[in-house]
């Protein structure tokens, strides 16, 4: 089959793994965008899997503040290394998760991690965090979130 650079371009712009890797991923699956997608996913995973043990000396706490600084949540965003936590693809994510911890209320890590994630819910908190560790191929763990409201015990 013959992918086009504007389907790898269109994949890219979904999920933003590399050229390469989209490409692989299209040929794979056929030309089918959301096999590819998929594939890609897998993949993430995967990779995320051969990293989890590796040690996480780095990151960034990221703070959100909702409803008019009636709710509030911190994120604890752990990486390998200060290069990724620099890195604006890693301070987004935390971002990212400090709104859901905000919107969600998870209890802990764990609950946060299998939650859908509120701006595409086919995909998980997890799959998210996946994603980047793919893309970057570093280490990447939610280590405490914490979420405030005003008035609550």
């Amino acid at each position: 089959m013959n992918i086009t650079a504007e389907q790898i371009k269109k994949l890219r712009e979904k999920c933003g793994a590399g050229i390469m890797e989209c490409r692989k991923a299209l040929e794979e699956a056929g030309g089918d965008e959301e096999k590819a997608i998929e594939i890609l996913r897998k993949k993430g995973q995967e990779i995320a899997e051969g990293k989890k043990e590796r040690e996480l000396k780095a990151g960034v706490i990221e703070c959100y503040s909702h409803a008019g600084g009636k709710i509030v949540s911190v994120v604890e965003l752990l990486s390998e290394t200060d290069f990724v936590a620099r890195n604006d693809e890693f301070k987004a994510l935390a971002h990212e998760l400090a709104m859901q911890v905000a919107a969600m209320n998870p209890k802990n890590t764990e609950e946060l991690l299998d939650q859908p994630y509120i701006r595409e819910p086919s995909k998980t908190i997890r799959d998210l965090v996946n994603e980047l560790i793919g893309k970057i191929r570093e280490n990447i763990k939610v280590g405490r979130i914490a979420r405030f409201e005003l008035g609550e015990n």
